[in-house]
């Protein structure tokens, strides 16, 4: 196993990391900006590293700094969470070039799926169904009209380099795809330094449905089942749970053999995740991207097939095998995970600020996965999560009712915080009979 690890990230993934890290005995090394000195990943970690101010450029974004700060304490090995610089390629090579263990898939992987149309074309050619849409970029507004007019309207405008729900805009007819396409393509060139804009369809009516994928050392993909991520605000996941009520036992067949493919088609080795689009009513799927890094709502994963997928990539970076029987992946019970956020409730915008009190909910079933206490301050700086409630039981129903019960016993004062959000949801009646799609946020709204 690796002896030390660094912990290229911030906040609830940097001390979730760190957790599984000291469990095996792995010394740990924090990095962190001035702005979250006082923030528990960098105090639970053996050691810690100021890397720079609150600036991410400057700090979490800053490849020497990390780079020296390894050096310095003698980490063998980098693990960068999600975010910041996790789907970074040229990351990636630069930790090994600098003779560390990278905990994650090979810079090749990262770069060959990182572009959304050349993954789609990848996907496409190992047989991985994808949504109509151009398989170049259009390089002009004239080719975007072009290609819309050839998928039918209404269709997506996405940045090809863009994730995590940003870069993306629908436009229901030509006029409203000048307009979109022009706003994209400016968003994708600010944001990611690559302008490249695909056209793909829109489906007014959709699903989003992804599946947890493991490379293994020996080259072997496996697929961990699936989640189900349609409760999201501006294309951002607010909630998911494992499984997904729109999953048949057929449909779950097909979905986990295709992700499979997906991996095996760029050699994957470690956690990634295959998104994809359902259509609810035909039950036709398809690829929109893989994330290849470990993901936010990881833990409803671990908790429906009991294991611990930083443990296992910690074991994949060092060749080892998993802790478990490829063969034998069973699934039990139900899991729901909640994003608590310092945001307000109802429109969804940032609210840091000084926490004064913290009280975590506890009980059978229930896990929190947080990046603050009482005492610590939510600062504009970084995004807003604060912590994950992860509710586990034996089936849908007993999750929902020890979920509301968890809400309401959860308790935070000072920034704002979207629990009374997700007191509403718990009580919508299209969530709970599990018939609902990315639309059910703006319905509630």
């Amino acid at each position: 196993m690796i002896e030390s690890l660094l912990v290229a990230n911030r906040g609830e993934i940097a001390r979730r990391v760190i957790r599984t890290a000291r469990r095996l005995g792995v010394r740990t090394i924090a990095v962190h900006s001035e702005a979250d000195a006082d923030l528990p990943f960098v105090t639970e970690a053996d050691e810690a590293v100021l890397i720079g101010p609150a600036n991410v450029a400057q700090s979490y974004r800053n490849v020497d700094a990390i780079l020296q700060a390894a050096k310095d304490t003698g980490a063998q090995a980098v693990h960068p969470g999600y975010g910041f610089l996790s789907e970074n390629a040229e990351f990636a090579r630069a930790v090994q070039a600098a003779g560390l263990i990278w905990v994650g898939p090979g810079p090749e992987a990262i770069a060959a799926m990182g572009d959304k149309i050349n993954a789609r074309n990848l996907m496409a050619a190992a047989g991985v169904p994808v949504a109509p849409g151009t398989t170049d970029p259009a390089e002009s507004v004239e080719a975007a009209a072009e290609a819309a007019n050839a998928i039918g309207y209404p269709v997506m405008v996405k940045a090809a380099a863009g994730g995590g729900g940003m870069g993306m805009a629908v436009a229901a007819d030509e006029t409203a795809l000048l307009t979109e396409y022009a706003k994209v393509r400016t968003f994708a060139e600010r944001m990611f330094g690559d302008g490249a804009v695909l056209i793909e369809r829109y489906f007014p009516r959709v699903r989003h449905v992804e599946v947890q994928i493991l490379g293994l050392a020996d080259g072997t993909v496996v697929a961990l089942g699936e989640r189900e991520c349609s409760v999201q605000r501006r294309n951002q996941k607010l909630a998911e749970e494992s499984p997904s009520p729109a999953v048949s036992p057929e449909l779950r067949e097909r979905l986990l053999a295709a992700a499979a493919r997906a991996g095996e088609a760029v050699g994957y080795r470690n956690a990634g995740t295959v998104e994809c689009l359902l259509e609810p009513t035909t039950g036709e799927f398809f690829f929109l991207e893989m994330n290849t890094r470990l993901q936010v709502e990881h833990p409803i994963t671990e908790l429906v097939y009991g294991v611990d997928l930083v443990e296992e990539q910690l074991r994949v970076a060092a060749g080892l095998a998993p802790t478990f029987d490829p063969a034998a992946l069973t699934p039990r019970g139900h899991a729901l995970e909640l994003r608590i956020n310092a945001e307000d409730p109802k429109r969804f915008l940032p609210g840091p600020g000084a926490i004064t009190t913290w009280v975590e909910p506890a009980g059978e079933g229930i896990r929190v996965d947080s990046g603050y206490t009482a005492g610590t301050t939510v600062t504009p700086f970084y995004d807003s999560l604060l912590a994950k409630l992860v509710v586990y039981g034996d089936d849908r129903a007993q999750v929902l009712e020890r979920a509301r019960a968890a809400v309401a016993a959860f308790e935070i004062v000072g920034p704002k915080q979207n629990l009374p959000f997700f007191a509403e949801l718990l009580d919508n009646a299209e969530f709970r009979s599990g018939d609902y799609d990315t639309g059910i946020v703006a319905r509630m709204r």
